[in-house]
């Protein structure tokens, strides 16, 4: 039903999905929503067969596993390079990588939105012209509500999970994002059973999913210290 409906890669899909569509605010601290948008470039490039990790032995955390490039080919995706260049040569901890790449994502992200045209930027001023504030608007909503009407098929068992839809439901879950899909269930609810579609997918894509959910966890208590 959904296979011919164009989609961008994982990581605008989040972007969207952790913004008001009215307003263009973040639903969650730009920070939170890095992070998820780092595991899902990395989650892109693991599908993609471009990188690789460590196979997990279970004696040690998910996030402490390395990264190694796998096919060293530029993808044509600006990001997409970027991250590869980070791995290539220094096989980095996952947990290290997310923190590292994460760290100016969300506006690389939010550029390259607006370079293909998703997103609009919108100049208020306030003041008399002396506040100027920048919001971020969805050029056509389409982009956002296909990517909740996959979950919401996922989650009514309506489809099969694709890998990359499987992957944005464990993203979403673990952002705390799910409150915000719009759909009629009760968020506890709608986000266990995400994230039990999430579980079904490759170990190492959990385990990217994992460490994100880690990073989240560390950033929301650093900031109670």
């Amino acid at each position: 039903m959904t296979a011919s409906i164009p989609r961008l890669p994982l990581r605008d899909e989040l972007f969207l999905l952790g913004h008001d569509d009215d307003t263009g605010h973040p639903h969650v601290h730009r920070q939170t929503l890095a992070l998820g948008l780092a595991g899902a470039v990395l989650i892109d490039l693991y599908l993609a067969g471009r990188v690789t990790l460590d196979p997990n032995d279970d004696t040690r955390p998910a996030s402490h596993q390395r990264i190694h490039p796998h096919i060293d080919r530029p993808v044509g995706d600006l990001i997409a390079d970027a991250a590869i260049a980070t791995i290539r040569h220094t096989h980095p901890l996952l947990r290290w990588w997310l923190r590292g790449f994460s760290e100016d994502l969300y506006d690389r992200t939010r550029a390259g939105l607006v370079a293909g045209g998703i997103l609009r930027q919108h100049t208020r001023r306030r003041l008399g012209g002396l506040l100027r504030a920048d919001t971020y608007l969805a050029t056509d909503t389409k982009w956002a509500v296909i990517a909740r009407s996959r979950l919401r098929y996922l989650a009514a068992g309506h489809e099969q999970p694709d890998n990359h839809t499987a992957a944005l439901a464990g993203l979403v879950a673990d952002l705390g994002l799910t409150s915000h899909l719009y759909l009629d269930d009760d968020t506890t609810t709608l986000t266990a059973r995400l994230k039990a579609i999430a579980a079904q997918h490759y170990h190492p894509v959990r385990d990217i999913t994992a460490a994100v959910d880690a990073a989240v966890g560390d950033l929301a208590t650093a900031a109670y210290r």
